[in-house]
């Protein structure tokens, strides 16, 4: 009972203390991460466009309700390269390189924030016909998710230095 009320008291003193720091927690109403989901996102129109445009809303929790404060534009670029040779000279896997071009603007004005991040994954080369664009398709959905998630946290860590 004793030890119970000795950790009590010790979590409550050390809450109070980071209370008092100005610790502001990054995903709490107050940090950066409620920001997130007023951020609209344009990509270029093509598949591997559409897929990084629905992994980011699906990252930063866009909220259609409210107006958005910022507008994020990205622009995708991709490269494939064989890897790995059979006896005939065809590629066992590909490596698949993805980057990411990406500026955040506030929408009512004000200086734009660039960055860039770059993802790389690979898939393995397949001899039927539709196993290879699936393999293909899931290398690029992986690679789009990736992607995704690490133009977050640059926009966690830009939002939360203003």
């Amino acid at each position: 009972m004793r030890a119970r009320l000795a950790a009590l008291a010790l979590a409550v003193v050390s809450l109070t203390g980071l209370s008092a720091c100005g610790f502001t927690p990054l995903y709490g109403d107050l940090g950066a991460g409620s920001s997130l989901s007023r951020i609209s996102v344009t990509t270029q129109d093509d598949r591997l466009g559409y897929r990084v445009r629905e992994q980011l809303e699906d990252a930063l929790g866009r909220d259609g309700s409210q107006a958005p404060l910022w507008r994020l534009e990205t622009t995708i670029e991709q490269s494939r390269r064989p890897m790995g040779r059979r006896i005939d000279d065809t590629a066992t896997r590909y490596e698949l390189t993805v980057r990411g071009v990406w500026t955040l603007t506030p929408v009512n004005g004000g200086a734009p924030v660039t960055g860039i991040e770059t993802v790389t994954t690979s898939y393995a080369a397949a001899d039927q016909p539709y196993a290879a664009i699936a393999a293909q398709q899931d290398g690029e959905e992986r690679a789009a998710a990736e992607l995704a998630r690490l133009i977050r946290l640059d926009l966690l860590r830009t939002l939360s230095n203003p």
